[in-house]
């Protein structure tokens, strides 16, 4: 297996239920996939911060702000991994409710990652919603 399907393999399907947690109003599996040691970012589609302290916060608030996930998944258009680092850019489509109301949307999302202890960490993600007047760019399912 190369490195690149070993981090995918690994780092996806926790991903994904962190993703499906936080847009059921539960932020824990997102924070417990994301580094404690600075630096750490957020360049968020509705909040941006740095620092654990403040991004950790911000994940609070945006859990609070969802519930009634019905859909979330990831197209994978690229991703790379080397030594201690690892990237993502890929498509995430949910389904859930913001503020009591249910939504649909696609963010376009690049998400870095590095290696703590043997496990990959989030350390930056940068995420913004696809335009509806947008085509994504071709994907490639992770394995």
């Amino acid at each position: 297996m190369s490195e690149v399907d070993d981090f995918l393999s690994q780092t996806m399907p926790r991903l994904m239920q962190a993703e499906r947690a936080l847009h059921d109003g539960d932020a824990a599996p997102r924070l417990a996939m994301w580094s404690r040691n600075d630096p750490v970012t957020l360049f968020g589609a509705l909040f941006s911060d740095s620092g654990w302290q403040d991004v950790s916060r911000t994940f609070e608030v945006l859990a609070s702000r969802f519930s009634d996930c019905t859909a979330y998944d990831v197209d994978i258009v690229a991703s790379g991994a080397s030594g201690d680092l690892a990237y993502t850019v890929a498509y995430e489509h949910s389904t859930a409710s913001v503020e009591g109301a249910p939504r649909t949307y696609t963010l376009r999302v690049t998400q870095i990652y590095r290696r703590e202890d043997d496990e990959r960490k989030l350390v930056h993600r940068h995420g913004d919603e696809l335009a509806a007047d947008q085509a994504p760019l071709s994907t490639m399912r992770p394995s």
